[in-house]
């Protein structure tokens, strides 16, 4: 009965955006750890982004949309469900011990299931952290009928992993391992061979060729520029990439040169992805997406200074703060004939639009639990563009916090306990977030109390009165 229900959820057309024979590719990049201010088009002057910047020039670039989470496994949570942190299955990143808070059921509908039903390939590339093999938030019981994947984030912190798991096969590389933890296949490598991002590029490549003559969606999802944190631990410098190019003739740290080559690497990629698109004649079929997951990280170690990059740009904070620069991220939407080159978006919007957004671009409806809406009228800039009331974020680590965006304007924050006080920041006029106006808002700080209040709903994981411990 269940699975009746979700065909007719989600193969049942709603007034969407595209015929059946309109319907595009869809190509879904995404960054780990990378910071609003770490590419060339926002502003990044040291780090070289050729590609990436000319996707943007190319397509159109967002100012003001957030990442589901302020650290990976909730923020992939939310794009693949569509629902925000009260209310998505995956709340936080769990302990070594704690596997089962953080794996998607069968009763969760992510964005592949939607498109796989609608008659799309499904495909995901890379670092999944939402179930492990053979259980029921495995991305082959999630909607993806191709993956080849690292499963356990922990075991994604290795850029040089031992193995991958393919369609739910475990596949060795012949990259050795010094263990670290208790987690399969955690720790660093010492005699590198394959890099992931290398890997991962391939599989996309074949993904596309494979499928190039049915509609596909390809959830490629990076580990750069995210750091070894064991061998950061072990080592000092957690960097991982195969060379320093073009920066090994810079003045820099190490880790400086490690972390802007991962970088050019990954930029590299993208490049090479959309030059296959349009060698294929699917250029004008596809659209791409590229984003972060979440604000960009401090875990490279003691050398690593992320102020040398300036990588959250004019934005406060980074990876694990619920201020600007935790949450808000880059997102590049580049499809040609359709999106206009060089165009530049103010609309709000966040990773739990995706779900609305690709189901209507393939003229199915969402499910309707979903906290979703379809950005298809500012990508395409047509139609009237539906405005969010709010955004609602939480986040479990080091106490409990809430942060809640009123109007796109208002930023509301209660930080490390529900006693707190709430702070309100007005984003129009102090982006970085440094004025607290609660005392002169109350009305708005009142609406933002009864947000928080409201938009939690407990799971048997995560229940914000009662935080679990912190497992940074």
């Amino acid at each position: 009965m269940r699975a009746l229900l979700r065909t007719v959820l989600i193969a049942v057309a709603g007034v969407a955006a595209f015929a059946q024979a309109e319907r595009p590719n869809i190509v879904f990049i995404l960054a780990d750890d990378l910071g609003y201010g770490e590419l060339g088009s926002h502003g990044q002057r040291l780090i070289q982004t050729p590609h990436l910047d000319r996707m943007a020039a190319e397509g159109m670039r967002f100012t003001q949309f957030y990442a589901g989470s302020t650290v990976c496994a909730p923020s992939r949570s939310v794009l693949m469900t569509g629902r925000h942190m009260g209310h998505t299955r995956v709340r936080g990143n769990a302990a070594v011990d704690k596997w089962e808070s953080q794996m998607l059921l069968d009763a969760d509908v992510t964005v592949a299931e939607v498109l796989q039903r609608a008659g799309y390939a499904t495909g995901l590339i890379g670092k999944w952290g939402l179930g492990e093999a053979g259980s029921e938030g495995a991305p082959e019981r999630q909607g993806f009928e191709y993956t080849y994947a690292i499963l356990d984030q922990y075991h994604a912190h290795n850029n040089f992993p031992a193995f991958v798991w393919r369609d739910g096969r475990k596949v060795s590389l012949p990259n050795d391992l010094v263990p670290v933890g208790t987690v399969p296949g955690t720790g660093y490598s010492k005699n590198r061979v394959a890099y992931a991002g290398d890997l991962f590029a391939g599989e996309a490549a074949a993904f596309i060729e494979r499928n190039r003559s049915r509609p596909f969606f390809l959830y490629l999802s990076l580990i750069a520029p995210h750091a070894n944190n064991e061998r950061t631990e072990l080592l000092g410098e957690g960097h991982e990439v195969p060379d320093q190019h073009p920066y090994a003739d810079r003045p820099w740290k190490d880790t400086l040169k490690n972390h802007a080559a991962s970088i050019t690497r990954l930029d590299r990629d993208v490049g090479a992805l959309l030059g296959q698109l349009q060698r294929f004649g699917l250029d004008e079929r596809t659209l791409v997406i590229f984003t972060s997951d979440n604000g960009p990280q401090n875990e490279g170690g003691p050398d690593y200074d992320p102020a040398f990059f300036n990588v959250s740009g004019p934005l406060r904070g980074m990876k694990r703060d619920l201020t600007e620069g935790g949450i808000r991220v880059p997102f590049i939407a580049r499809w040609p004939g359709r999106i206009k080159p060089g165009s530049v978006s103010g609309h709000v919007g966040y990773f739990g639009d995706v779900m609305a957004t690709l189901a209507d671009l393939a003229g199915v409806r969402p499910p309707p639990e979903a906290d979703s809406i379809s950005i298809v009228p500012a990508l395409l800039g047509r139609g009237t563009q539906r405005q969010h009331e709010f955004l609602y974020w939480e986040f479990y680590e080091r106490g409990a916090s809430q942060a809640v965006l009123i109007d796109g304007r208002w930023k509301a924050l209660r930080l490390r306990t529900l006693s707190a006080p709430i702070q309100l920041f007005d984003l129009e006029h102090d982006l970085a977030e440094t004025i607290d106006v609660a005392a002169e808002q109350p009305a708005i700080v009142a609406r933002a109390a009864e947000i928080m209040r409201t938009e939690h709903v407990s799971n048997t994981y995560w229940n914000i009165a009662s935080p679990p411990p912190d497992d940074e």
